[in-house]
């Protein structure tokens, strides 16, 4: 199970069949600031975590890898 939030974002978008520009969309920021996500180069702050996971009904547990459901 990988711990670092580029590898919970990559497998939750697979696992759901999200684009990253869907997400993008659902969460209203722009498609290259999901890619700096999924390389590593940056990572959400805990505003936008909590908006990544009201906007799409998941428990921030997921993405903080307490739990592996979302």
């Amino acid at each position: 199970m990988k711990n670092n939030f580029q590898d919970i974002l990559y497998e939750f978008l697979k696992s759901n069949e999200i684009s990253q520009t869907d997400f993008a969309r659902a969460i209203k920021i722009k498609p290259s600031q999901v890619c700096e996500w999924l390389r590593g180069k940056s990572k959400p702050s805990y505003d936008m975590l909590k908006k990544i996971c009201l906007t799409l009904d998941i428990s921030a547990d997921y993405f903080l890898r307490i739990t592996d459901t979302f």
